[in-house]
């Protein structure tokens, strides 16, 4: 629904010309495409179900749901090729469903991952001003602290964002109803969606698995250290036999790894552990929904003694992904600690810690890590509910100012180098 809503919207405010198709909610659209062996065949067999007629060079067509028709994205490359009309294509599970498609057409297809929206994008339906944006990213790359009234509201606007969460289905109707027990209604009926979708497209024998992986997340991010134990499936069950199933769960983006590294050195994935690994839920909102309603009412409470830690990582986890780093780890050992998150940040590694309670300004681990002279890590985050300060190499960020931790891709050098012609053996 989400993906639906965002791409409708699109187009609609870019003034196109579009017809939808869904291929889930009539499913006869697909023997239509599939017979369709040129452009003019496409066009008439789609006018059964066009609700106005086509104009070449101007009609933009819709697919939606085409996991049902994976195909199409092998077809696509001809159908841009003679010219007539321009192609949106979307679907659920893509990451799953495209993995053995005969041809990708490359240089025909560009390809967008949606994720729910993050806290900044949530922000909108309080009007979230650009002078407001400025002054908080201000404060974030100066680390100067923020007025204390607006950091007390945005921080209970965080609090509601890990209630209603980023699913667009949930915002919407949150925005219009202002109603948590309304937002509780479709994030179950979101989780359904989900399992439905597990036992609709997998084979028999992963149908349990993948239900039972998804509804073990939220324990295991309540258990100590957090990290999954695959044991609780079945006892005795090794990673390997079921690493398959997880692998299905991220693909499908209902689930966000972090995995474990050996040393919090560059490149962290070099030193991956992937047999031990957090899993998260794609979304905050759904998880503090199985948490149950005491959570959430918890969370509108904003009181700061008590323990929000899964869903606060949660939050950083769903956050750092949608803000490009599609990798994440952690860091676990006996001697140092454990770091929460470890990153691959303007050119260094950094260290993420995730804090929620009056505790927030102990922190052994990192401080063990930042010891080590062959690390050579000199700074790290500490996320809580407290505003902006420094202490040497730690900078400590309340929680929304996750919003201003991106990706943003070093810039690789360029290379003039002079040709061989003057070199002689």
């Amino acid at each position: 629904m989400g993906k639906t809503y965002i791409i409708r919207s699109v187009l609609e405010q870019e003034g196109c010309d579009y017809m939808e198709f869904n291929l889930l909610e009539h499913p006869e659209l697909v023997e239509l495409l599939r017979s369709a062996g040129t452009v003019d065949d496409l066009i008439t067999n789609l006018s059964l179900f066009a609700v106005k007629p086509f104009q070449r060079g101007k009609t933009v067509l819709f697919f939606d749901e085409i996991q049902e028709y994976r195909e199409i994205t092998t077809r696509i490359k001809f159908w841009v090729e003679e010219g007539s009309f321009r192609y949106v294509l979307s679907g659920s599970l893509l990451g799953v469903e495209l993995r053995n498609i005969r041809s990708a057409p490359v240089g025909y297809l560009t390809t967008q991952t949606m994720y729910p929206m993050d806290f900044e994008e949530f922000l909108q339906i309080y009007n979230f001003t650009d002078e407001l944006r400025s002054s908080l990213y201000h404060c974030f790359q100066e680390r100067a602290p923020v007025n204390e009234t607006v950091h007390n509201r945005m921080m209970q606007l965080f609090h509601l964002y890990m209630n209603v969460g980023g699913m667009p289905a949930a915002v919407e109707r949150f925005w219009q109803t202002k109603s948590l027990e309304d937002v509780i209604s479709e994030h179950e009926d979101i989780i359904l969606q989900y399992k439905k979708d597990f036992t609709r497209y997998e084979s028999e024998d992963k149908k349990p698995y993948l239900t039972q992986i998804y509804d073990l997340i939220p324990a295991e991010l309540n258990s100590s250290n957090k990290r999954f134990n695959y044991t609780d499936i079945k006892k005795g069950l090794r990673f390997e036999r079921s690493e398959e199933n997880f692998i299905w769960l991220v693909n499908a983006g209902v689930a966000l790894p972090v995995y474990n590294v050996n040393a919090p050195e560059l490149p962290l994935l070099l030193n991956e552990k992937r047999s031990l690994f957090k899993l998260f839920l794609s979304d905050v909102g759904m998880l503090t929904t199985l948490y149950g309603r005491a959570t959430k009412i918890q969370l509108l409470s904003d009181r700061k003694n008590i323990n929000y830690g899964a869903p606060y990582e949660n939050a950083v986890a769903q956050e750092l992904t949608a803000h490009g780093f599609h990798r994440l780890w952690y860091y676990n050992s006996k001697k140092l600690g454990e770091l929460d998150f470890v990153i691959e940040y303007q050119g260094a590694v950094l260290p993420i810690e995730v804090k929620s309670g009056k505790d927030y300004t102990r922190h052994l681990a990192i401080s063990n890590v930042m010891r080590v002279k062959e690390y050579g890590i000199k700074e790290a985050f500490i996320l809580s509910d407290y505003n902006v300060r420094v202490n040497e190499g730690l900078v400590y960020y309340p929680m929304y100012m996750l919003m201003f931790i991106q990706n943003e891709k070093l810039k690789a050098p360029e290379i003039d180098l002079e040709d061989l012609s003057g070199l002689k053996g």
